[in-house]
């Protein structure tokens, strides 16, 4: 009896037919896991655009109100010299914040909506480059596009202080910025890499050394945690080690840290820092300090850890996975060819990006508490130089784990299996989106809120003013945590005061009531 017979009867499945409905379980599994994909690309979109829009409600305070008047007085090379002399040496921080504030508060307003819109397209691209380089095939662009959407949101609303992360300007230009820059100059990198043209390459290197000097004038946080990144890859990727074919890699490291090395070198040795350093005298560094700061840096992680939101960096990339999986024929070549170059690359390599992080994050509380006292750990803005490394990393175990996961998936007679992995997996990255919309609506209503009141004032104190009043009243509006003008006792010590009296032109501002001797 043939086997198409049998086969007909229902006793023994003939090899076409069971090839048909591996096929077709295959496609329904792709189909349900881009509709997964479009739902947390949705949910996290709109986060997203929300966090943009809300920039055109924001309205100064803090450090807002200094880089007003001397964005205005000065120019951006005035501030730009300020810094350096006097402030804290920070060139080209001090430089973008004259270019942001040079129309008032035009450039803080449409910044988020940059910041949001310059990562993801970074990170799209990236991800893309970063397939190719490694020989996978391009999975559905949804399950891209969700990925880098979820990434973005945990950025952006997961942390303690969401507000100075994306709204508040001086907070995103040191701390958010250098990791869209930093990003974009690795893309360049990878896209030289894979340039037929020798010279892509030799601009990638020295265009490196520029990006390196300003960001190292920019972020004292990020450079240490760049500069601790690019030096280890560079030496990982030495062509001795065989793991990179050519000295590129190796090359365009040693120039980025060279050009991180410069700025930092310039920042610290400037006036302004010298100044900034004399004003809060360091002990020497003693066994209980080095405790303390080991503290800090467990207090952080214990904050971060308590966010279950940041499971779905993890869970996002193991949906890009089970898609990248997949795509790809269980015979195929290419994969099999990435999976065995997988397999070589050793266990100690596959761990190596969690120690470093920890060491990264440690340099930062290090840094905090130096600068800042006992209190420098909470200054939740500053993570952001580690945390997105972190949820990068994770989206890439997740992504390794799926793919492994996937392929095994691909085995024939296993639909529940693949139903009860979609199910769990789409919940929690699902689940991640969902735990975001408490914190982005709260800040909404607070940003919003605060806008018009803040509108309502601004006009009062404008039209005092233009009477001739030179003491006017201001009631200081808290918001993201941040200080408000009459904040101290003193108020030669109040430098908020002084900076809100000499942008609205005036000798003094004072609390509504009656005003001071």
């Amino acid at each position: 009896m043939s086997r198409t017979t049998i086969s007909e009867r229902g006793e023994i499945p003939a090899p076409e037919e069971q090839r048909r409905t591996d096929t077709t379980g295959g496609n329904r599994f792709r189909r349900a896991l881009s509709g997964v994909g479009l739902l947390v690309a949705v949910g996290s979109g709109a986060l997203l655009a929300v966090g943009a829009f809300l920039g055109l409600y924001v309205r100064p305070t803090s450090d807002d109100w200094c880089a007003l008047w001397k964005a205005r007085d000065m120019g951006p090379l005035g501030i730009t010299a300020d810094f350096y002399n006097t402030q804290n040496g920070r060139v080209t921080n001090a430089f973008l914040t004259g270019l942001l504030y040079s129309d008032d508060m035009t450039g803080p307003k449409l910044l988020p909506a940059f910041l949001v819109v310059a990562l993801g397209v970074v990170l799209f691209f990236l991800a893309r480059a970063t397939l190719r380089a490694l020989g996978r095939p391009q999975p559905p662009a949804v399950l891209l596009v969700a990925a880098v959407g979820l990434l973005e949101a945990l950025l952006f609303f997961a942390g303690t202080r969401s507000y100075q992360v994306l709204l508040w300007a001086p907070a995103t230009i040191s701390h958010t910025l250098p990791s869209v820059i930093g990003l974009w100059a690795v893309l360049w990198a990878v896209l030289a890499a894979r340039s037929p043209r020798p010279r892509a390459r030799k601009a990638a290197v020295a265009g490196v050394v520029l990006v390196g000097l300003a960001i190292g004038m920019l972020s004292e946080p990020f450079t240490i945690v760049a500069g601790l990144f690019a030096a280890v890859v560079g030496l990982v990727c030495l062509p001795r080690l065989r793991l990179a074919k050519d000295w590129y890699v190796t090359t365009w490291c040693a120039a980025a840290c060279v050009g991180l090395g410069t700025g930092l070198l310039i920042l610290y040795t400037s006036p302004g820092a010298q100044w900034r350093r004399a004003q809060n005298t360091k002990k020497p560094m003693t066994l209980a300090e080095l405790g303390e700061t080991f503290h800090d840096w467990w207090r952080i992680w214990q904050t971060i850890i308590d966010q279950w939101a940041y499971v779905g960096a993890l869970t996002v990339g193991l949906l890009l996975g089970l898609g990248l999986a997949f795509v790809s024929p269980s015979g195929d070549r290419d994969a099999s060819a990435g999976e065995s170059r997988a397999r070589r690359v050793p266990l100690v390599l596959a761990i190596l990006p969690v120690p470093l992080l920890a060491l990264a994050s440690l340099g930062v509380a290090y840094g905090l508490r130096s600068g800042y006292g006992p209190t420098g750990w909470t200054y939740g803005r500053t993570w952001t130089n580690f945390v997105v490394p972190l949820l990068l990393i994770l989206c890439a175990y997740g992504a390794w784990a799926g793919y492994r996961l996937g392929r095994r998936l691909q085995a024939p007679g296993r639909p529940v299996v693949r139903a009860v992995v979609l199910a769990a997996v789409g919940a929690l990255t699902v689940g991640s989106v969902m735990a975001l919309v408490e914190p982005v609506y709260s800040m909404t209503r607070i940003t919003v809120a605060r806008s018009i009141a803040m509108d309502r004032q601004n006009a009062k104190i404008r039209a005092e003013v233009k009477a001739g009043d030179r003491d006017v009243a201001y009631q200081p509006i808290l918001i993201g945590g941040l200080a408000e003008p009459l904040f101290a006792r003193s108020y030669k010590r109040d430098w908020a005061a002084q900076c809100t009296s000499k942008y609205y032109g005036v000798e003094r501002i004072h609390r509504p009531g009656p005003k001071r001797p």
